[in-house]
């Protein structure tokens, strides 16, 4: 499937949105569009929201596709292609949020010069228009709009219409960013960030900053001792250091046995533990793999040379 999105923004920081879309690979034909106003930003951010909203709808559409994104910011393209390190916070967590839309490894990235990218620019003014003016985008289609989202010669057809096949929605729903209420806080207890102590950085670099990166998350910090990968929601440490003490971690001991991630298809799964070993890994409980958690639980386990251990579980598996 084939996304395009661009993001504007007059006066950078001022008055900024988005314009995204994603047309059929065979046809070209455009399945859905969506424009937001996002207030005031940079155009960075909204380059960045609009690859956010491009990725979900492809999603929405067909959860299983595989993506080339096409936009012509080469600052978010060599970004999200991992040439190019993401040093502003905001987004860092725009990066990552698209990383946890779809695995990474099923969107390929593309720059293409501007006149290439006349639909998403288009649309992008249009959401500038409509928040400038205070009042909702409205697509220039007449096409109904459900969750922002304007389908578009069938697309996300069966996600418009309710069980009886009537359309869920009749009016435009989208707001101008000011009438929007406020983004709630994480909830009480989710889990903020994780922090790895290892004796050897370098190491679980090699290891443990390659699993993370392949898994969707960003290298958002780095110093002499340690590093910091920035995920959707929580981030997670590795580090080393004066106080780390010079004895090795078993995970059979009392304490931490093991990180589990979510990694994806079971295609996914058997490719990523395939490519982990020659980045340090080795798979354990080979001889019940890949149901060691249960017959309906497939997921693999990895163990690196420090003896940390991971899980990769499979998004169709059931609970352990």
């Amino acid at each position: 499937m084939i996304v395009e999105a661009d993001g504007g923004s007059r006066g950078n920081p001022g008055h900024a949105g988005y314009g995204a879309l994603v047309r059929d690979p065979g046809t070209g034909a455009i399945l859905a569009e969506k424009a937001e106003y996002i207030g005031k930003a940079s155009n960075n951010v909204a380059e960045y929201s609009g690859l956010v909203a491009a990725l979900e709808m492809a999603h929405e559409i067909d959860p299983d596709c595989w993506i080339l994104a096409k936009m012509d910011s080469k600052l978010v393209v060599e970004q999200m292609s991992g040439r190019w390190k993401i040093k502003h916070e905001d987004m860092q967590k725009l990066a990552a949020k698209a990383r946890g839309i779809v695995n990474p490894r099923r969107v390929k990235y593309e720059w293409i010069p501007r006149e290439l990218n006349k639909d998403a620019d288009r649309l992008s003014n249009e959401a500038m228009d409509a928040g400038m003016a205070g009042i909702p985008w409205v697509h220039k289609g007449g096409l109904a709009l459900r969750g922002g989202v304007a389908y578009v010669d069938g697309g996300g057809e069966a996600a418009a219409t309710g069980p009886a096949g009537t359309p869920e929605a009749q009016a435009p729903d989208a707001q101008p960013a000011e009438a929007l209420a406020p983004e709630a806080p994480a909830a009480a207890g989710a889990l903020h960030h994780t922090e790895l102590w290892v004796r050897d950085f370098a190491e679980a670099e090699a290891s443990l900053g390659w699993l993370l990166e392949r898994l969707g998350y960003l290298r958002a910090e780095h110093w002499k001792t340690g590093a910091k990968w920035q995920g959707a929601d929580s981030y997670i440490v590795v580090e080393s250091g004066p106080d780390v003490l010079d004895a090795g971690h078993d995970r059979r001991r009392p304490g931490l046995n093991h990180l589990a991630f979510r990694a994806g298809s079971k295609a996914d799964v058997d490719l990523l533990t395939r490519r982990a070993a020659s980045h340090g890994w080795t798979l354990l409980f080979a001889d019940r793999h890949p149901h060691a958690g249960g017959g309906e639980h497939y997921a693999a386990y990895l163990e690196n040379s420090a003896g940390f251990e991971v899980e990769l579980v499979a998004e169709e598996s059931g609970p352990a």
